[in-house]
């Protein structure tokens, strides 16, 4: 299998040229083309029970499509939002990606849902996660251009720009400041961040990008 990342910073889309017996598993949606002998099969990403929780709360597709190559063929992915797609290679420790940024991963690689808990779906992101782990590389977009930082200590983000992290990372959900601050700063809810690992972001935030939008759109 061969990946080559084309369109960014702006509009990143994968181009994966397969061989016969690979195959790799995409998000709902993720295929731009294909060409070639691929067969697709839609498969629940968990339970019924948690996928259905994961659709409401996390606002994460149900499905996963797994693409199975029975000869040379190309296919291309691509992220919902405009901005950066991003490829990392996936270890045992795994990493969390944020809801509505899995784009795709490669076998070898285990994806599981994850529930953040409550701290988690008022985070902005949605309550629910993608672990991804195991050996294998993994795609995922970000809103705008991406920053990938090696993080040794604190880090303080607004909820809105975490795109992805690896697990050696412990966070919570916070305020920026004090009540006056968090009411009127606009920064609102943060995440905060410890420990030592990779963490990557995004430049724009999609609910800012709305509310920047909405008084246009009043008649």
């Amino acid at each position: 299998m061969q990946i080559e990342l084309e369109g960014n910073p702006d509009f990143g889309e994968a181009r994966v040229q397969l061989e016969s017996g690979e195959g790799i598993r995409a998000a709902s949606g993720a295929m731009n083309w294909m060409q070639g002998p691929i067969s697709l099969k839609a498969r629940l990403l968990g339970g019924l029970g948690t996928s259905l929780a994961r659709r409401v709360l996390g606002g994460t597709s149900l499905f996963i499509t797994e693409f199975s190559a029975d000869g040379d063929s190309r296919l291309a992915l691509g992220h919902a939002m405009a901005g950066t797609l991003v490829r990392t290679t996936v270890t045992s420790e795994g990493l969390l990606i944020a809801g509505g940024a899995f784009t795709a991963c490669t076998q070898g690689v285990r994806l599981k849902t994850r529930f953040g808990g409550f701290k988690a779906f008022f985070s902005g992101k949605g309550a629910f996660f993608i672990e991804a782990a195991g050996e294998g590389e993994v795609l995922f977009g970000a809103y705008g251009a991406l920053v990938e930082k090696e993080l040794d200590g604190d880090l303080v983000v607004d909820n809105g720009h975490v795109v992805a992290w690896e697990h050696t990372l412990d966070w919570k959900l916070g305020t920026a400041g004090g009540l006056k601050t968090t009411l009127f700063s606009g920064e609102g809810l943060v995440m905060r961040f410890s420990g030592r690992g990779r963490i990557w972001l995004q430049t724009r935030h999609l609910a800012g990008t709305a509310g920047w939008i909405t008084p246009f759109l009043r008649g």
